[in-house]
């Protein structure tokens, strides 16, 4: 009998293979780049290639997950790295006139040009040919887990304390001074002292309420506490007056810890108490804290440098920095 070919029915939708199928089979596992050039954009072959949506989508997840600022702060994806925020110092002036009477000029608002420090973050991750070879290996995964680890690393440091060299500036490298929202220049955040020169001093718990109520109301509202595991470990320990504790614990699964009624967002990269530092931040990032982040990650992967590892060369554009100093309040470890 003549044998029949196969019948060529459709792939059932949830069955369409996807981009990071060809990505990750392909240009990972094989190094072929040819099929990729139809749907990785516009990034040239010697620079790697842009990563699609769905594992690009895991590492976003794992970056929020493991770097807390980037999960408080306010984050846009920008086309280059040339962005700039303009902020307003006060709003538009209005008056109080009869149905005749003249009106005169108002103010007009005082803007503020902030542009971000932006430098490039970059991961090397290495596997086998022979890891990659193998099936069972899901290198979708482990590659966005390398990659989303280091980055987190990187970011989480320079997020606070940066120093905007080819890096974000850290929100703790801006200058802070003892003066109001009303007196204080902007870009310069206002720091509340413990009262003591190296420690919390006498009354601690005051210096906390003293700091809540230092951020204006329309900040309050969305306002979380960071710091390290070592103060959040003394801060557990403070009482009110009526002895209750004032740090609370998650009552549901997910639901962040609470000082004073907040949410308290660890970071290790806080400093601890000690004489003139800032351990403790208090206020609104989504306001206060900018990230803006071109929107793609690009790899090359490159089987040559290290043999018999194939490194997998990972780089974005990152860049973050103060956009809103009323927004952010510390503590100071000082006497005044």
């Amino acid at each position: 009998p003549i044998s029949q070919p196969p019948i060529a029915r459709p792939l059932m939708a949830g069955a369409k293979p996807a981009a990071s199928s060809a990505f990750v089979d392909g240009y990972i596992r094989q190094g072929r780049e040819v099929e990729l050039k139809s749907f990785t954009g516009a990034v040239a072959a010697d620079g790697g290639f842009a990563v699609p949506r769905e594992i690009d989508g895991q590492i976003d997840a794992l970056l929020k997950m493991a770097s807390p600022i980037r999960a408080i702060a306010n984050v846009v994806r920008v086309g280059s790295a040339g962005y700039r925020k303009l902020i307003t110092r006060n709003g538009i002036q209005s008056g109080w006139a009869s149905e005749i009477a003249a009106r005169p000029v108002t103010n007009t608002p005082v803007f503020e040009e902030v542009i971000p420090s932006f430098g490039e973050l970059y991961a090397q991750p290495a596997a086998t040919q022979a890891m990659l070879d193998d099936a069972q290996f899901d290198v979708e995964g482990w590659l966005a887990q390398e990659i989303a680890t280091e980055f987190a690393k990187a970011e989480g440091t320079a997020f606070v304390s940066g120093d905007g060299v080819n890096k974000p500036k850290g929100f703790l490298t801006y200058p802070t001074t003892a003066q109001q929202d009303q007196n204080r220049a902007f870009g310069t955040i206002q720091h509340l002292a413990s009262g003591v020169a190296a420690d919390f001093g006498t009354n601690p718990q005051d210096r906390l309420f003293d700091l809540v109520h230092a951020v204006r109301a329309p900040y309050r509202q969305g306002a979380v506490w960071v710091m390290n595991a070592t103060t959040l470990g003394r801060l557990r320990k403070f009482k009110d007056n009526q002895g209750a504790y004032i740090w609370q614990a998650g009552l549901m699964a997910g639901q962040p810890d609470s000082l004073l009624g907040f949410p308290v967002i660890e970071s290790e990269d806080m400093p601890d108490v000690a004489a003139n530092t800032l351990p403790i931040a208090f206020g609104n990032f989504k306001a206060g804290y900018l990230i803006a982040e071109r929107q793609e990650t690009s790899i090359l992967r490159d089987p040559f440098t290290n043999k018999p590892y194939v490194n997998f060369y990972a780089t974005r554009r990152v860049g973050g920095g103060l956009i809103n100093s009323e927004a952010i309040k510390v503590l100071k470890i000082a006497v005044s």
